[in-house]
């Protein structure tokens, strides 16, 4: 297995400039050896996604990462001329200048994060935000320099997602579940003002009596909504809520929306916008799905059809015309979420096309997928 690896992930290495300057559509993805093994890999490959493509589906290069990074998210700075590994197992971030191939990088250490999740940008405020869910605090750094400038305590524990809207000068944080303790779990959402770096406000999200540990994951704000609207991924609950901005008020009014215990999907957990504006796709893990939400009226999203995918789904990455969606299969390795395939689903006829198992057959794992940094950047997250 061990040779089969290495085969797979230096095949063309020294190709990939030429390969790219080709390919319709190349993908970055962080991989790790699939399951608890004793010798373990970890690394970002480029995945060729054009199905017109010579090398569809074929690793055209990796780059390795240390075995106990435990890389978890790619995000993009917001001029997309820097890429930013966030880790699971190490206080740091890695941090990839994507203006030169093959890619530089360099070690950002972030000290006092304990599990480093995800990460948001304020162009406004030129900070990144790192969220670190074993230490309860986000990390607040200077986007030019990568310098850590803060440390901010935060009053709800586990902080996961995180999104930040710099027209209301707002950022929602959620609180998610314990690293070392998954039956532990939060239910809150909290409320920061990134000027200031001041906690406003806490705010439950559940209809359940406390503890309900519906473990919110993710927040999104819907791309040009006024006044702005997020969604809410609930993981343990099988739930979206929906955040609203009161002008008036300058603070969230929160209520529960769509149930997918109710199809019999549970654990969602990412959600995408299309270029359009009137269509949210949702991931839910377990067993493995992509939903479709017409949100023509995003404070009324109304379900269009759940499209099975594999176990894990998780991320996701859109095709040049939006007609399709490749959604990467995996939740931080945990047996039955770690498919380890890309699944290729047609969205306009709601149906599975296909499955990129090169990855999965050579006993990896894939935490995240990301278009590479030239890619047009026409849907948002």
């Amino acid at each position: 297995m061990k040779r089969l690896i290495h085969s797979l992930l230096t095949t063309g290495i020294l190709a990939l400039a030429a390969t790219t300057a080709q390919a319709e559509q190349t993908a970055l993805v962080l991989y790790e050896t699939k399951g608890q093994q004793a010798i373990r890999q970890e690394g970002i490959a480029f995945v060729e996604l054009d199905p017109k493509a010579p090398d569809y589906g074929r690793v055209l290069a990796q780059i390795p990462l240390p075995p106990d990074v435990v890389s978890h998210h790619i995000f993009y700075n917001p001029t997309r001329d820097r890429a930013y590994i966030t880790s699971l197992g190490r206080p740091e971030l890695w941090v990839l200048d994507v203006t030169r191939f093959p890619y530089r990088t360099k070690v950002v250490p972030v000290p006092g994060c304990d599990v480093g999740e995800d990460l948001a940008f304020s162009k406004a405020q030129n900070r990144w935000y790192l969220t670190c869910m074993g230490s309860s605090v986000v990390i607040v750094g200077d986007a030019k320099t990568d310098k850590v400038l803060d440390i901010l305590p935060l009053p709800a524990p586990y902080p996961h997602g995180i999104t930040v809207h710099d027209g209301i000068d707002r950022m929602l944080v959620t609180s998610t579940i314990n690293p070392k303790d998954p039956k532990d779990a939060g239910e809150s959402i909290v409320v920061i003002q990134p000027s200031t770096g001041k906690v406003l406000s806490t705010h439950k999200v559940s209809d359940k009596p406390s503890p309900s540990g519906t473990a919110p994951v993710e927040a999104f704000f819907v791309p040009g909504t006024e006044p702005p609207v997020a969604y809410i991924t609930n993981m343990n609950e099988g739930r979206i809520w929906i955040a609203e901005w009161q002008p008036k008020k300058k603070t969230f009014s929160f209520r529960g929306n769509f149930d997918f215990a109710a199809i019999g999907q549970g654990v969602p957990l990412e959600v995408y916008f299309n270029a359009a504006g009137d269509r949210a796709y949702v991931t839910t893990a377990l067993p493995g799905h992509l939903n479709a939400f017409d949100i023509s009226d995003p404070r009324a999203p109304r379900h269009l059809y759940a499209v099975e995918a594999a176990g894990g789904a998780h991320h996701l990455v859109f095709s040049p015309d939006g007609n399709r969606a490749y959604v990467q299969n995996s939740l931080i390795n945990i047996p039955g979420m770690n498919d380890g395939s890309i699944s290729v689903i047609d969205l306009v006829a709601g149906k599975k096309l296909a499955s990129i198992d090169t990855l999965k057959d050579a006993g990896l794992t894939i935490n995240t997928i990301m278009l590479t940094p030239e890619a047009e950047d026409s849907h948002a997250h």
